[in-house]
């Protein structure tokens, strides 16, 4: 992770890790999703002994979120997990951050340092407020807990809920360390506002070339934050997965059923996993030029469509005849 492997989309499962079987299902949901990194929550010693059983049911790694108990760390790492997101100055004594520590560079697990600007310090807000600078030192008093142990395989978190903030902070803290970042915008809200904070917050930082791996929070089906988490990577042109689909605003020369035709097509696309760029046009001024550039297109015309492959148009067809038409280049392409 980080340097110059691709950026990771990771989430986190809402059901209770105790129950193996919801957790599980749901884990594999996530998986088909595209999904690459899953956490899970480990509130008590009853989670931590779950964790083996999850681990050998799912395909992608698995992060155990732990607060505070060392010993669920522990447990934890004995039931095979990949990765512990623990901050190690909230464990208490060093000789229990040290046993974590030994027993992750044991196994090879990577500890997460995951600071969020609703749990600092309170030493550090009286000094700071909750401010990006309070954030940055409480994650560099982790860090230098765990070099003090000689311990390197860290990646590090620093969440707000403001976007600006956010920013500042990963700015901030990029420039002060040279490990694997997590990014994203904590406590975003609903699918809607949050999608659009964490596309501004994420996609600004991966632009800067800043994050190794992002989460998508959003208060919705974790599923969703994994579209998302895609989406921000595709508009970027940083991975591939899946449709993209280009489609127009209506105007006042759209001459065809845009809005409900686009939607059929995104409701096609989504039975598709090859990296297709699909275009869906409602007029003749940009929509001969977007469709020739995509794999696939339809311009639209006054009831009818003119159905683009590979740059060229193959045919003009009704508008009743648009899907399957589209369908039929679609299916040349993906078989």
């Amino acid at each position: 992770m980080g340097g110059t492997n691709p950026v990771y989309v990771q989430s986190m499962c809402n059901t209770d890790t105790r129950d193996v079987k919801a957790t599980v299902r749901q884990i594999l949901s996530l998986e088909k999703e595209g999904c690459e990194i899953i956490r899970v929550a480990v509130p008590d010693m009853a989670a931590a002994k779950a964790i083996g059983k999850i681990k050998r049911q799912i395909h992608i790694p698995l992060v155990a979120d732990i607060h505070f108990d060392y010993l669920l760390a522990l447990e934890a790492i004995r039931q095979g997990i990949d990765k512990v997101r623990i901050n190690p100055g909230n464990i208490g004594s060093e000789e229990k951050v040290k046993a974590v520590v030994e027993a992750c560079r044991k196994k090879k697990i990577p500890i997460r340092i995951g600071v969020n600007v609703g749990s600092l310090e309170k030493d550090l807000l009286a000094k700071y407020g909750s401010t990006p600078k309070a954030a940055v030192e409480s994650c560099l008093r982790h860090v230098r807990i765990l070099k003090k142990l000689n311990f390197k395989d860290i990646l590090i978190s620093i969440k707000f809920s403001d976007v600006k903030l956010m920013l500042e902070g990963y700015r901030m803290l990029s420039k002060k360390v040279n490990y694997p970042l997590h990014l994203g915008v904590t406590h975003a809200g609903t699918t809607f506002m949050g999608s659009i904070k964490n596309a501004i917050g994420i996609g600004t930082l991966l632009e800067e070339g800043i994050g190794a791996t992002l989460r998508v929070s959003l208060t919705a089906d974790p599923l969703e934050e994994v579209r998302v988490g895609w989406a921000i990577l595709k508009a970027l042109g940083l991975r591939k997965r899946g449709p993209e689909l280009i489609s127009c605003p209506t105007c006042g020369r759209t001459e065809i059923d845009l809005i409900n035709l686009t939607k059929k097509v995104e409701k096609v696309l989504e039975k598709i996993d090859k990296p297709i760029k699909v275009a869906v046009m409602g007029c003749v001024v940009n929509g001969p030029g977007e469709a020739r550039e995509a794999d696939v297109g339809v311009a639209g015309g006054k009831g009818m469509g003119a159905i683009f492959a590979k740059g060229k148009v193959v045919k003009s067809v009704s508008e009743k005849e648009i899907i399957p038409a589209l369908l039929k280049e679609i299916r040349k392409i993906v078989k």
